[in-house]
């Protein structure tokens, strides 16, 4: 299980800003923000910015609670300057109901946003004739 993160950013009132805005979709803000460390949350912060050059571009996902986050998630992401790095989708590469959208943060670091919870209309349909 992991504890937390920390990625280190090159500009921490731009980081801030960017992930303040594209993680509140998931119900995530600020809740630590500490000599030189800004940690995000619901509660207790998990991930963290650290005002410190970014050592390589990293993978990120945040868990969303359903379909519709993600979407929030990418939008909210472009308009705080992302660049889209995979549209909200499907990705059955991974299993049957993976659902992820991609974004690179102004670091470069891959964020993503996914959900594992089936389609809506999946969970609502008949079970199949045998």
């Amino acid at each position: 299980m992991i504890d937390h993160v920390v990625i280190g950013v090159a500009d921490m009132a731009a980081a801030r800003a960017f992930y303040a805005r594209a993680l509140a979709p998931l119900g995530l803000r600020v809740v630590l923000d500490h000599e030189g460390y800004v940690g995000f949350g619901d509660g207790s912060p998990f991930f963290f910015l650290a005002d410190r050059a970014p050592t390589a571009a990293v993978h990120v996902a945040f868990r969303a609670p359903d379909r519709a986050a993600c979407d929030a998630f990418h939008a909210a992401a472009l308009a705080a300057g992302a660049a889209d790095n995979g549209a909200p989708g499907p990705r059955p590469q991974y299993h049957p109901h993976y659902y992820g959208a991609f974004v690179r943060d102004p670091d470069g670091n891959n964020v993503e946003a996914v959900c594992h919870d089936p389609a809506p209309d999946a969970r609502l349909a008949p079970p199949a004739p045998r």
